[in-house]
């Protein structure tokens, strides 16, 4: 069988390594140059928008994913008319619009932080006033690793933030003081189908995730229950294929929705090594029509994201358990050039390792 890929970054590259020993080929269709999928299979370089090359990758393969959420949801219609796609085009429509995310989220029954429109100064004004303060100003498409906001604490930070955006369409959302960030990553088949993972903790550093433990701590059956029946109202509104996060703000007993993943996650790391089947694993299983694997997490694991420069690879390795993953990019400012995964028969142990690896990265 083949797999076609959109995209060609490192969550590409995993998604065609996990494919590998299934016997599976992957075609990645990706308009950069020395992408880091290219180490896992064929590259047809090309803009994502590009009917030809769209329809070279239909024609050349049984199913078609993608590795991103911001591929043009125009794109993903032309495709899903020829080829099995998945996920399917309405998740990309609900995922890509933080307005129509929150709303969707509600009409599924999850619980979220307020929030509001915002389409000019005026609304702004209008929506802190109806919200309060502090808020978070966000726009509404294309903002990821902590892109595209700007936290609102006072009064005197109102005027003149919707132009600071850029004056596009935004959504003010209320700050929650959460206790934790935790995400529940879950797969769903066409039969319907659905696997969950156990809830992950991630902790973010100036908006990027900075590691995840897994499982996380301190969870009871009640919030791993509601996590699951979140996934479960999601995916079967969308109709859902594949692999999906929902990242969560944990407030006492309840779980309030922030925003899903129509793909693979970067939270979701830790599986390769951590869960008898890795998130990667079970998104081309689920594409491809075959039998999920469990989502179980035998011990507990880690995952550190490396960031914007690549720590000695001997140094990495020097950590007990260290499982190191490289995406062969070039440094940069914020840029994820790879993770690294750790276990350990306790939390504590970890933890300590995660600690190590952090003095590192």
């Amino acid at each position: 069988m083949k797999l076609g890929i959109v995209g060609g970054g490192q969550l590409g590259r995993m998604l065609g390594q996990a494919a590998i020993p299934l016997g599976i080929r992957c075609v990645f269709l990706e308009p950069g140059a020395s992408p880091s999928a290219a180490v896992a299979g064929e590259v047809i370089r090309a803009d994502y928008d590009d009917r030809a090359a769209l329809d070279a990758l239909a024609a050349r393969c049984d199913a078609v994913t993608y590795e991103f959420e911001n591929v043009p949801v125009d794109a993903a219609r032309h495709l899903a008319a020829q080829v099995p796609l998945f996920p399917p085009p309405q998740a990309l429509e609900k995922a890509q619009d933080r307005l129509v995310e929150k709303r969707f989220f509600q009409a599924q029954g999850l619980q979220t932080a307020a929030f509001a429109p915002v389409d000019d100064e005026a609304s702004l004004a209008d929506a802190v006033a109806q919200l309060g303060l502090p808020a978070i100003l966000k726009t509404r498409r294309l903002g990821y690793d902590g892109k595209g906001q700007r936290r609102l604490s006072t009064e005197a930070e109102v005027p003149g933030a919707f132009a600071a955006l850029g004056g596009v369409p935004c959504i003010l959302e209320k700050v929650v003081p959460f206790e934790r960030e935790v995400s529940v990553l879950a797969v769903r088949n066409g039969a319907g189908e659905v696997r969950t993972w156990p809830l992950v903790q991630n902790i973010h550093k100036d908006g990027i995730l900075h590691y995840t433990l897994a499982p996380a701590p301190e969870t009871g059956p009640a919030t791993q229950a509601l996590a699951d029946d979140y996934a479960r109202r999601v995916t079967d509104a969308l109709d859902y294929v594949g692999v999906i996060a929902i990242e969560l703000f944990q407030v006492g007993d309840s779980l309030l929705a922030n925003e899903f993943a129509p793909r693979v996650h970067n939270s979701g790391h830790f599986s390769i090594e951590g869960a008898l089947t890795s998130q990667f694993e079970n998104h081309v299983r689920a594409g491809l029509g075959l039998p999920l694997g469990a989502t179980d997490i035998p011990i507990p694991h880690g995952c550190a994201n490396l960031l914007s420069t690549q720590p000695p690879l001997a140094k990495l390795l020097a950590v007990e358990s260290a499982r190191v993953h490289l995406y062969g990019k070039s440094e940069r400012p914020g840029r994820k050039l790879g993770h690294v995964t750790v276990a350990g028969v306790t939390l504590a142990e970890v933890r300590d390792r995660l600690g190590r690896l952090l003095t590192l990265a």
